[in-house]
């Protein structure tokens, strides 16, 4: 396959695609292909922009304890049981202490979320975050480290580690060199630049590069705090 073509392909054709990979019982499940209407509330933000403030929003809520826990009901779960078009995707740490929905205060079918130790952009991720933004129209997507990550923690500590939580550690570990002799908390710095990291490994696809050319997507970074709840930009 000529990956520079797929930047091109229509979303006809990536749906087309899709079927014939997946199978038709697969790619209906993962919203490929339905014959039901788009279930995307007339309130749902309609440019990047807008995606990014709606995430913050949904932040500043969470935190100020003024929660609305939108479409969270079995009306909800209804409407898009044959259906998804989520606005934003998250690469965000498989961390127990970091779920999207609840920290953007968000309900069924508004994130499309890939949740992996460490936040890293593997190719298995990378390949999710096309579907999410190419397929089901996600214009953003945030990747979204957290303090006191134990997956970067460890690779600065580095030393030797069981099975395959290796390949986490080398996927982050360019981050904890970046960010090597900065002032302040070592580890902080480090969630900081791996999270700065992972987005340039996602925009080397073509997918993703070139919704971003076409001005359908933005990438940007995001830190949570554990001890507040908020969730900051990082640039």
């Amino acid at each position: 396959m000529n990956v520079k073509k797929l930047g091109n392909i229509s979303r006809r054709t990536a749906l087309n695609f899709g079927a014939g990979v997946l199978g038709t019982g697969i790619a209906v499940g993962m919203g490929l292909k339905s014959d039901t209407p788009s279930a995307v509330a007339s309130s749902d933000p309609t440019t990047p922009d807008q995606t990014i403030q709606a995430l913050l929003d949904g932040n500043k809520r969470f935190v100020q304890r003024k929660r609305t826990n939108p479409r969270q009901d079995l009306r909800r779960l209804a409407e898009i049981a044959k259906t998804q078009k989520p606005f934003a995707a998250i690469l965000g740490c498989a961390d127990s202490r970091v779920p999207s929905e609840i920290i953007f205060d968000q309900g069924f079918g508004d994130l499309f979320v890939c949740r992996v130790a460490g936040n890293v952009a593997t190719p298995e991720e990378i390949g999710s975050l096309e579907f999410g933004t190419l397929i089901l129209g996600s214009k953003v997507i945030m990747v979204m480290g957290h303090k006191r990550c134990g997956a970067v923690a460890a690779t600065i500590k580095g030393g030797q580690v069981p099975g395959q939580i290796g390949s986490l550690l080398a996927a982050i570990k360019p981050a904890v060199e970046k960010s090597a002799g900065q002032k302040g908390d070592h580890v902080e710095n480090a969630c900081k630049a791996n999270v700065l990291v992972q987005i340039e490994k996602l925009k080397t696809s073509p997918v993703i590069s070139q919704l971003i050319t076409e001005k359908k997507l933005k990438i940007v970074g995001g830190y949570y705090d554990l001890d507040t709840g908020i969730v900051s930009l990082v640039s």
